[in-house]
């Protein structure tokens, strides 16, 4: 497996960020964004939560340091682009405009060093409980954050006895029968939509389950979350993709990944 290491890659793909909910780690994103560049920063829908900040406002000072940071790497020179999900769907009244710099789109299509050209979706559009029964995804919303404010209380009792975070709904989503027929059929319908679009694969969000697997001649990418899992999709000088777990790569090395990177360390002097 290849490894995980903070750095500069030619492209960085996150998704499912929900700011505007409690449940959002944006202390954690604003460390990863401090530690990671690209050349292209693709935001995959999900980045805010229009559906909970509807039902009450919710936006602390880190929340907008996230969209502050974010801003500040396109004027940099990096290139990013927006690819509304259902829970900001609000900004699918822009697409194809510009706003600081920062391109909107429905979908896109991303081409690697190596050749490869990607969907870039967020892919709620192929979730059939989202089109066609939003009172079950809005239901289910408001059970997942119940389970991430139990996720909140069992992991302060977890550091309390020195074991590192673990997600109960992430691992409850994935021991549901059910669901993961759901993730198997959202994979299938994703890969079989960038083959209609002559695409070699396809980079997803949604469902909040990182992966990187091979379905049929497709490609098939997902980022994952910033919200339980912390992961992202970062592709290399070469064109490889590969998932850079937030969470694990912190814990397998704090003191290397959080001191002060030698740029940093130049300009704090």
């Amino acid at each position: 497996m290849t490894e995980q290491t903070p750095g500069r890659y030619r492209s960085l793909f996150l998704s499912d960020v929900h700011l505007g909910t409690k449940g959002a780690q944006a202390e954690l994103l604003l460390d990863f964004l401090k530690h990671n560049e690209a050349d292209t920063i693709y935001l995959v829908g999900d980045i805010v939560d229009g559906w909970r900040l509807k039902n009450g406002w919710y936006w602390p000072q880190a929340h907008n340091d996230v969209m502050q940071k974010l801003l500040r790497k396109v004027r940099k020179g990096a290139r990013m682009i927006y690819i509304p999900g259902n829970h900001d769907e609000f900004a699918r009244d822009y697409l194809g405009l510009t706003f600081g710099g920062v391109e909107v789109f429905d979908r896109y299509t991303h081409e690697t060093a190596d050749g490869r050209k990607f969907l870039v979706i967020h892919g709620d559009q192929f979730d059939v409980v989202v089109r066609h029964a939003r009172w079950i995804a809005f239901l289910g919303d408001w059970a997942y954050e119940t389970a991430l404010a139990f996720n909140g209380w069992f992991n302060r009792l977890r550091r309390l006895f020195g074991f590192p975070y673990w997600s109960f709904s992430a691992w409850a989503k994935l021991k549901v029968k059910n669901a993961v027929n759901f993730i198997g059929d959202f994979e299938e319908t994703l890969a079989a939509e960038a083959a209609r679009a002559g695409a070699n694969g396809v980079i997803c969000g949604h469902i909040h389950h990182a992966a990187i697997r091979r379905i049929g001649a497709i490609d098939y990418v997902n980022t994952g979350d910033f919200v339980e899992s912390c992961t992202a999709i970062a592709e290399r000088a070469n064109g490889e993709l590969i998932i850079l777990n937030w969470r694990k790569i912190l814990q397998d090395a704090p003191a290397e990944i959080l001191s002060p990177q030698p740029q940093e360390a130049a300009a704090a002097a």
